[in-house]
């Protein structure tokens, strides 16, 4: 249950057709919320999308074809959010799109630029723009990220130099906008299932992950929207320029001695 009353408030949701952003969609959706979701040319079955808003009883979403690097795009955007609306109550910057490098010699330039541009500046881009259009800051900024930035993913150099990039920008902006009605906080998850995570890594990875781990390493995209939800329901407002953590306390135990403590089960051996 939210606190805050959603009902025909603006929220706008970046890479919202699938996954960790469609799930977010959807539980704003049913709190009320009229929820815009951006995704890139031809990446969405729009209808689809209606029928999943109407089986969870939300009103119908606003889906937009919209490059989070063109600037064009944005300002085309909170166009139509301005039709209806005095101004975006919630910004979720969730796409996530960089180049997977396979080793140290495919790193550039070039592929660092782009990974930012679409990972890390949409963060700060949005609200930059959201202020402009309506003379004011979304209530609520959440960006989405993942363990990128604290441990080893391989092939995941520019991507976790992009979260760590947005986490960042999340404490400076929070310190910038002090005094501003405006609450930024960034939410940090374990793998999630997506499309996203089998392009990244691989169709092994996830059964790989499930043998040594169990299924309860993965968090759910429900989970994730779940965990924005809360930080935007009223109940958390103290909490401000933060980085949170969904790991179900996984991370705790996610070294050698787990292994070798669990070795006969697992079938390793030292031979």
């Amino acid at each position: 249950m939210s606190l805050n009353d959603y009902k025909d408030k603006a929220v706008v949701i970046t890479g919202g057709t699938a996954g960790i952003g469609l799930a977010t969609g959807l539980a704003f959706g049913r709190v009320g919320a009229h929820v815009f979701l951006t995704h890139r040319w031809g990446s969405a079955d729009e209808g689809e999308l209606r029928a999943k808003f109407e089986a969870a009883g939300a009103p119908a979403p606003i889906i937009v074809e919209a490059d989070v690097s063109q600037d064009e795009d944005t300002q085309a955007l909170l166009e139509k959010v301005a039709a209806n609306h005095d101004g975006v109550e919630v910004m979720i910057a969730n796409v996530s799109f960089a180049h997977v490098s396979k080793e140290h010699t495919d790193l550039s330039r070039k592929a660092l630029s782009r990974s930012l541009t679409y990972s890390a500046w949409p963060f700060v881009g949005y609200l930059q723009q959201i202020k402009q259009k309506f003379g004011r800051y979304p209530r609520y900024a959440v960006g989405m990220s993942s363990r990128g930035p604290e441990y080893f993913l391989p092939g995941y150099d520019f991507v976790a130099a992009s979260k760590a990039v947005m986490e960042t920008f999340c404490k400076y902006l929070t310190a910038d906008l002090i005094d501003e009605d405006i609450r930024i906080n960034v939410v940090r998850a374990n793998p999630v299932e997506t499309a996203s995570l089998e392009a990244t890594f691989g169709p092994e990875f996830s059964p790989f992950c499930r043998k040594y781990y169990g299924d309860g390493f993965f968090v759910s995209p429900e989970e994730v929207a779940d965990a924005t939800l809360a930080l935007c329901s009223g109940l958390m407002d103290g909490v401000k320029g933060q980085i949170l953590l969904l790991d179900r306390g996984y991370g705790f135990n996610d070294n050698i001695v787990r292994l070798f403590s669990e070795r006969e089960r697992l079938g390793l051996t030292i031979d």
